[in-house]
C-alpha cells in the first residue's frame, strides 16, 4: 500500500502497526522444576495464519492510538481481562517482499499480572486458548511470532527485531 507525499508527490509504502501481547506465568513442572509459560491462541477463520498458534491478544494500532493501549484493547476485546502490567518486550519490522500491505512495525508486550481469567471471547476466530511452556511450544506457530517467543526462552530478545529480511 502506498500513499503520494504531498510534499515532495512521491509515493511512499505505508507501514502497518500491530501490537501483540504475551500472557507469561511461572509455574511449578515438577522435575523440571519452575517453568515459564505462554497463552496462546489457535488462530482460525481470520484470513491470515489460520491453524497456526499466536499470542493470545494481538491487533492493529488504530489511528491516534498508541503501541500500548492497542495491546491493552486488544486483550480486553479477545480475552476479556484488564489492568495488564505490560512491559515492552521489542519492535520488529517485518516483511514479505511481494505486496505492500506486507511492510510492517509490531510492538510485542508480554504481561505476568492482568485481571480476570481470560477466555476466548471471539470463537469465530480463536479455536484454542491453551498455555504453553517456552520450551515446548506446539506446531506451527506463527513465524514472525516464533521468533519473539524464542528470543524470550533464551532471555537475549534484542530491543529492535528483524523478520523476512535478507540481512547482512
Amino acid at each position: 500500500m502506498s500513499v503520494l507525499d504531498p510534499a515532495t508527490g512521491k509515493s511512499r509504502f505505508v507501514i502497518v502497526p500491530a501490537s501483540y501481547v504475551f500472557l507469561l506465568r511461572e509455574t511449578d513442572a515438577g522435575a523440571r522444576g519452575r517453568v515459564t509459560e505462554v497463552l496462546l491462541q489457535l488462530r482460525q477463520n481470520t484470513g491470515y495464519m489460520d491453524a497456526h498458534w499466536a499470542a493470545a491478544a494481538a491487533g492493529h494500532i488504530e489511528r491516534g492510538e498508541t503501541a500500548e493501549s492497542a495491546a491493552r484493547r486488544e486483550a480486553l476485546e479477545e480475552l476479556a481481562i484488564t489492568d495488564l502490567d505490560l512491559a515492552f518486550a521489542t519492535a520488529m519490522q517485518r516483511t514479505a517482499h511481494d505486496l505492500p500491505i506486507d511492510e510492517r512495525v509490531d510492538f510485542f508486550f508480554t504481561a505476568r499480572s492482568w485481571s480476570g481469567e481470560p477466555r476466548i471471547v471471539e470463537p469465530a476466530k480463536c479455536a484454542d486458548l491453551r498455555w504453553f511452556a517456552l520450551d515446548d511450544l506446539p506446531v506451527p506457530v506463527v513465524p514472525h511470532e516464533a521468533v519473539v517467543l524464542e528470543g524470550l526462552r533464551r532471555g537475549d530478545l534484542a530491543p529492535l527485531t528483524h523478520h523476512g529480511f535478507r540481512l547482512d
